[in-house]
């Protein structure tokens, strides 16, 4: 009975904390972004270390994303088109980043902002 009232308890805060913490905005300003409404309103933010950034490409290390249940990692993850720089970004620099997710399921990089 203990089980099951822990899973029940566990299931009803994941559903109720879930999307209000998806749709805490880290500080960045979503207005002036060129992308949907809904994909501003899916983006998970995360803090991450840029180890490295080129042309439509970033490699962070960033702190898990329990949002989408990805645990601490490193990783290459593309930039969008539009993806927008929020001051000068180079490697070492410790960020916010706003990842978007495309149509592929897959997600992207739609904003990066120096913490």
């Amino acid at each position: 009975m203990k089980t099951l009232t822990l899973t029940a308890t566990l299931g009803l805060l994941t559903l109720t904390c879930a999307p209000a913490l998806a749709q805490m905005d880290h500080g960045m300003d979503h207005s002036t972004m060129a992308m949907s409404d809904e994909a501003v309103e899916d983006a998970v933010h995360a803090s991450a270390v840029v180890n490295s950034i080129g042309e439509g490409m970033a490699n962070v290390t960033h702190d898990p994303i329990p949002e989408i249940g990805w645990p601490a990692m490193t990783m290459d993850l593309p930039l969008l088109e539009n993806a927008e720089m929020m001051g000068d970004i180079s490697a070492g620099d410790q960020v916010t980043i706003m990842l978007v997710k495309g149509a592929d399921g897959m997600y992207a990089i739609g904003a990066m902002m120096p913490n």
